[in-house]
C-alpha cells in the first residue's frame, strides 16, 4: 500500500525517534477532522482565551508570540513545518501565548478530546508527544540561554542554525543552506534585538565569510566557524525504547 504519509512533516518528524505502522498511521488519519488552509497574518491562537484543539502543520510558518501591555512583542518561538499548534496552549485553561501566521498554512486539525482518546487506544502516542515536548522544552532552553548570555552575533547565528536543523529533521531544507521564511523584524523580536542592529549582526556574518544570503535564500559557507561562534549543537531526542512501544 502506497505510504501517503511519506512526505508528510509531522509524521517524518516523529518516525525520527518512532516506528509507526500502518495501523497507527491509520488510527492518526481517523482523528484528523480537517484539513485547513489559513492565510497569512492570521491568528491560529490568542493569547487568553480557550484553545482545545491540536493542529499539525503540513505546510508553512507561524510564530508564537507575547504581547505586552507597552506595545512591544516577544517571540518565542517560530513554527515550522511538522511541528503542532496547539502545544502547550491547549494543555492550559486559557493559552498564554498567542500564534500568528506568517504564511500561508496548511494545516490538519483535531480536538484534543480525540487526541487523548486516541492516546489511551493507542499509548505510543502519548509518548510521541511527550516526546515532541521534551524537544521543544530543550529548543526553549536555549532561547533561555540566546538573550542572557549569548553576544548577539551568537544569538543569529544560532537562530539561523537552528531554523535550518528543524527544517534539515522534516526534509524541507538542504544540508549547507535554506529559505529563510521570517523578516527581520520577526527575528529581531525573537533576539531582543533591535531592527538595525541585527542587520549590522547580519551583514557581519557575510562579511566574515560565515554566510551567504541572497533575497530569502541563506548559504552556510563555512558551517563548522558558525557553529563554534555560536555554540551551537541540534537537539536530537533520542528514539522511544522499542519496548515501551510494545
Amino acid at each position: 500500500m502506497k505510504d501517503i504519509w511519506r512526505d508528510d512533516p509531522f509524521v517524518t518528524r516523529v518516525r525520527q525517534f518512532a516506528d509507526l505502522t500502518l495501523p497507527d498511521l491509520q488510527s492518526l488519519r481517523a482523528i484528523i477532522e480537517s484539513e485547513l488552509t489559513v492565510r497569512k497574518r492570521r491568528d491560529l491562537v490568542l493569547d487568553g482565551y480557550e484553545f482545545c484543539k491540536l493542529c499539525f502543520v503540513k505546510s508553512g510558518f507561524a510564530a508564537r508570540y507575547k504581547l505586552l501591555r507597552n506595545g512591544k512583542r516577544q517571540i518565542v518561538n517560530f513554527v515550522l513545518p511538522g511541528d503542532v499548534v496547539g502545544l502547550p496552549g491547549s494543555f492550559l485553561d486559557r493559552a498564554a501565548t498567542s500564534v500568528i501566521a506568517v504564511s500561508d498554512m496548511k494545516l490538519q486539525i483535531c480536538q484534543l478530546e480525540s487526541f487523548i482518546a486516541l492516546c489511551t487506544r493507542r499509548p505510543k502516542f502519548g509518548l510521541v508527544l511527550s516526546w515532541i515536548a521534551v524537544q521543544e522544552a530543550a529548543t526553549y532552553t536555549e532561547h533561555i540561554i540566546d538573550l542572557g548570555r549569548r553576544t548577539p552575533i551568537e544569538r543569529l547565528a544560532h537562530l539561523l542554525l537552528e531554523i535550518h536543523a528543524r527544517l534539515v529533521l522534516v526534509g524541507n531544507a538542504g544540508e549547507g543552506a535554506f529559505t529563510l521564511p521570517f523578516t527581520q523584524e520577526m527575528m529581531s523580536d525573537a533576539l531582543g534585538l533591535s531592527v538595525p542592529h541585527l542587520n549590522r549582526m547580519l551583514t557581519k556574518l557575510r562579511r566574515e565569510g560565515l554566510i551567504a544570503v541572497s533575497e530569502r535564500h541563506v548559504e552556510f559557507i563555512d558551517l563548522k566557524a558558525i557553529q563554534q561562534l555560536a555554540q551551537f549543537r541540534p537537539v536530537h531526542v533520542t528514539r522511544i525504547p522499542a519496548t515501551a512501544l510494545d
